[in-house]
C-alpha cells in the first residue's frame, strides 16, 4: 500500500505541578487556545480543550511520524514558557512531569468533547486526583499510587 491512512484521536489529560489551581477564568481561555496552537503548529489537530483550575484535558488527532510524547513535551514546554512571559503574576507556574494519554475511537469523539467541555459539573463531585484514577481504571491502567502524583 503506497499511502499511510490513519485517524489517530487522543483524550490527554495533565495537571498543574502539585495540582495547584494557576489556571484561573481570565486565564483559561488564553491558554487553552495556546494549547491548540501548539498543536496545529506540530501538525495536529486539536478538537476539544477544557479543564479546571489544576488540570488541563485535550481531545486531538495526532500524526503518525511523530510521538504522542515528543508532542507533550511540546506542549508543556512551549506553555510554560508562554505563561510565564505573557502572565507575570504566575512566575511559579508548572505542569506535572507526566501525563494521561488515551486512545478514543471516532464513534466516541462527541461524548469525550462534551465531557471535556462540562468539566466543571464533573468536579462539583469529585477531585481530578478522582477523576484521573477513574479514567486510568476504565482503560485498565496499570500503576502504583505510590508514583502518581508530584511533590511540590
Amino acid at each position: 500500500m503506497p499511502g499511510t491512512y490513519s485517524k489517530l484521536l487522543y483524550h490527554i489529560a495533565f495537571s498543574t505541578k502539585g495540582r495547584v489551581p494557576m489556571i484561573t477564568p481570565d486565564v483559561e481561555p488564553r491558554l487553552h487556545e495556546y494549547l491548540g496552537g501548539i498543536v496545529r503548529t506540530m501538525n495536529g489537530v486539536p478538537i476539544r480543550i477544557g479543564g479546571m483550575p489544576d488540570h488541563v484535558h485535550l481531545l486531538i488527532r495526532w500524526r503518525t511520524d511523530e510521538t504522542l510524547a515528543a508532542l507533550l513535551r511540546t506542549v508543556k514546554a512551549r506553555s510554560s514558557r508562554w505563561v510565564h512571559k505573557t502572565l507575570p503574576s504566575l512566575r511559579t507556574f508548572a505542569w506535572q512531569e507526566g501525563y494521561g494519554a488515551f486512545t478514543v475511537s471516532q464513534s466516541q469523539v462527541t461524548s469525550v468533547a462534551r465531557y471535556i467541555a462540562t468539566q466543571a459539573e464533573h468536579h462539583r463531585i469529585r477531585s481530578f486526583e478522582e477523576e484521573y484514577l477513574e479514567l486510568l481504571r476504565a482503560h485498565e491502567i496499570e500503576f502504583d499510587v505510590k508514583y502518581l502524583w508530584d511533590s511540590v
